[in-house]
């Protein structure tokens, strides 16, 4: 199917089944409308028989406080965890719904497995505290979330509830500048969709599309909708030598390769996208050699990285600058949530700078090896420096294995063909780990000339304790001895301060 000559087919592809829309006598348009005013509103969408389910969980959901329930279909993403004797990599099915709605929502789950005997709604900084009843359990959202129920701490067999706004006026398939997918699952010949400049791809929501989407050197184009891309081949989403390019609320299930590569593209956007993944290389979100990029309200659950930040790889050349990662939850099953500097170019050295990590919850990090590990890690190698990073309200619940930070000027002989430059002008301000799983955060430079410099902790909370270097110890203590951290000899003017000293100077 050509979807730039058939919207239209799109729309009503053959297994197409209408919008199954939340309150009795609404219509699909007439539940785009979403602003304080208008009555509460829910909106479901079916899933396509031949998109496989899971059987853990039943999940009803009502407009609160006495709608009419409506039963969600389980979707089934697909997760990985790695065996740290073989480095064998085991899939593991999990469950994860999705719906719109104004207003508030009364969210019921029951585990269909049985034998309850708690439940958890993460991130736990939202302070949903669900009412339990056996193996059911019910909580409120006031505003749409992406959240994790648990049941009995399983970590794989849990339910990813992921909640949209109703939609303001949503694309027509008619508008010649829209690349229309109605509900149903829809392929594209060759495996690719070309996105042109200026066009929207628009998935509605019950829309399955299992291509990948590519902006090659175009620019104010669009991806879109409630809809999900799924086991794309090459990555759900590539974006190359284009600007002015936004990314809006898709959900990504098991895409073959990287949730979405931006290399050497400027002014990227990407709003309340989600990615789950289990294959190897499962990366979310990679950048390499780009500018002026913003993640904002993305859940992501990935088998690698679920933000990677380099310069140069591949045909990719150039700096990287001007990173915001904000409003994200991040779980990454293997390797990093955050990651930064591996990737370079040894012969014309590039800078990764102007990095902005805020408002972010990270709820699980698992990696065995030590060179992988830190749930934000920067770590130049390939002659990259690493300058000016800003991290700010990060709070960290406690993972399974790794590092809350790790800062290391590397030369992994694995990835690269010279040392990192270093790391200059970090400032953590906020950073909160609350858990007993963590190895001993590290911070390395390489030597006296690729050295680590000038970063600032502020109020950093381990524990329920701030971490400064103004608090009782025996004076021939480090400061990072306090909380088992390690610093070399190459990581000048390290500094922990209090917010009350931070505001003093």
């Amino acid at each position: 199917m050509n979807p730039s000559l058939s919207r239209r087919t799109a729309l009503q592809a053959a297994g197409a089944t209408a919008l199954a829309v939340g309150m009795s006598g609404l219509t699909a348009p007439a539940a785009r409308a979403d602003d304080d005013n208008s009555p509460p509103k829910l909106v479901t969408y079916p899933r396509p028989a031949t998109m496989p389910t899971n059987t853990g969980f039943k999940v009803r959901v009502r407009s609160a406080p006495d709608g009419d329930w409506q039963t969600l279909d389980i979707w089934r993403p697909q997760l990985e965890e790695i065996n740290p004797s073989t480095g064998s990599g085991k899939v593991y099915n999990t469950s994860m719904v999705y719906f719109d709605f104004h207003g508030a929502v009364e969210v019921e789950v029951t585990y269909l497995k049985g034998g309850t005997t708690k439940a958890r709604v993460r991130p736990d900084a939202l302070g949903i505290a669900p009412e339990l009843l056996g193996d059911t359990l019910r909580f409120t959202l006031d505003e749409p979330k992406d959240v994790v129920v648990q049941i009995n701490d399983e970590i794989f067999d849990c339910l990813h509830v992921i909640t949209n706004h109703v939609e303001h006026q949503a694309p027509s398939a008619d508008d010649p500048d829209v690349l229309y997918f109605g509900p149903g699952v829809h392929t594209v010949t060759g495996g690719v969709l070309t996105v042109p400049s200026g066009k929207t791809v628009y998935l509605a929501g019950g829309a399955v599309l299992t291509a990948q989407v590519y902006f090659k050197n175009v620019e104010k184009a669009c991806l879109k909708g409630h809809g999900i891309l799924y086991a794309n081949p090459g990555g759900a989403i590539l974006c190359e030598g284009s600007s002015n390019i936004r990314i809006e609320d898709v959900i990504i299930l098991n895409p073959a390769g990287y949730a979405g590569t931006f290399g050497e593209s400027h002014n990227i956007h990407v709003r309340k996208a989600r990615s789950f993944s289990s294959k190897g290389n499962g990366d979310g979100f990679d950048v390499f050699s780009s500018t002026g990029v913003l993640f904002d309200g993305c859940f992501m659950r990935n088998s690698d990285d679920c933000f990677a930040i380099y310069a140069h790889r591949w045909n990719y050349y150039g700096d990287t600058r001007d990173i915001t990662i904000q409003n994200c939850t991040l779980w990454a099953d293997v390797a990093h949530p955050v990651n930064v500097g591996t990737h370079g170019n040894t012969d014309a050295p590039e800078t990764i700078e102007n990095l902005v990590i805020r408002n972010v919850d990270i709820l699980d990090h698992r990696e065995p090896q030590m060179g992988y590990q830190g749930c934000i890690a920067l770590n130049p190698g390939d002659s990259n420096l690493i300058k000016n990073v800003r991290i700010e309200d990060v709070r960290i619940e406690d993972f399974r294995w790794g590092q809350v930070i790790h800062l290391r000027v590397m030369y992994n002989t694995k990835y690269n063909t010279s040392v990192g430059r270093g790391i200059e002008d970090v400032y953590v301000k906020n950073l909160t780990y609350t858990g007993t799983h963590a190895n001993p955060s590290l911070l390395l430079g390489y030597d006296a000339d690729h050295a680590i410099k000038n970063v600032t902790f502020e109020n950093l909370v381990i524990n329920g304790k701030v971490i400064a270097d103004s608090m009782q110890k025996p004076k021939w203590y480090q400061t990072t001895d306090a909380i088992q951290w390690f610093a070399n000899e190459h990581v000048l003017n390290l500094r922990f301060l209090t917010t009350a000293e931070a505001a003093a100077q």
